[in-house]
């Protein structure tokens, strides 16, 4: 990171009602890092919250087990390669939802296979980005991201 990237970079604070919810489902440790990294430089104010598996984001998305007291998601970035419940299967899961399916979810994948997209936006997600390589990159897509559906998109209540 730069010094002028850093220098951007939003310093932390006390979570407020104001702030976006975001989800970030990834097993990859180094991917994990990268994005936190690419939200912290970002203007708009959020909580991130990670979890590594399908079935942890099935379970907050829900708000069961250990995650009862989760909050509602705003946005989910989900990764498709994921273990014990994929990435298809998590996306079909709350899409399939009428009380979280207007959850925005963007896959966020390493994959650029033509299936994974078609059975992605066939379950319903809302956008399917490439994980770029460069890190640069990565912090400019995610700038977009938010930028678009938190300051953006009109979304339902």
């Amino acid at each position: 990171m730069t010094d002028s990237e850093a220098s951007k970079r939003v310093p932390p604070s006390e979570p407020s009602s104001e702030d976006a919810e975001i989800l970030l489902v990834e097993d990859n440790p180094g991917d994990v890092r990268l994005l936190q990294e690419a939200l912290a430089v970002t203007a708009i104010p959020h909580q991130l919250h990670v979890v590594t598996n399908g079935d942890e984001a099935v379970e907050f998305v829900y708000q069961r087990g250990e995650y009862a007291d989760a909050p509602q998601p705003d946005l989910i970035l989900l990764d498709l390669n994921l273990p014990h419940t994929d990435g298809h299967e998590v996306l079909t899961e709350v899409k399939s939802d009428p009380e979280h399916s207007r959850i925005p979810i963007i896959v966020l994948s390493s994959s650029n296979d033509d299936d994974d997209i078609q059975r992605a936006y066939a379950a319903g997600a809302n956008a399917y980005l490439t994980k770029p390589v460069d890190p640069d990159e990565l912090v400019e897509r995610v700038e977009l991201i938010q930028t678009f559906w938190f300051s953006l998109a009109q979304l339902p209540d």
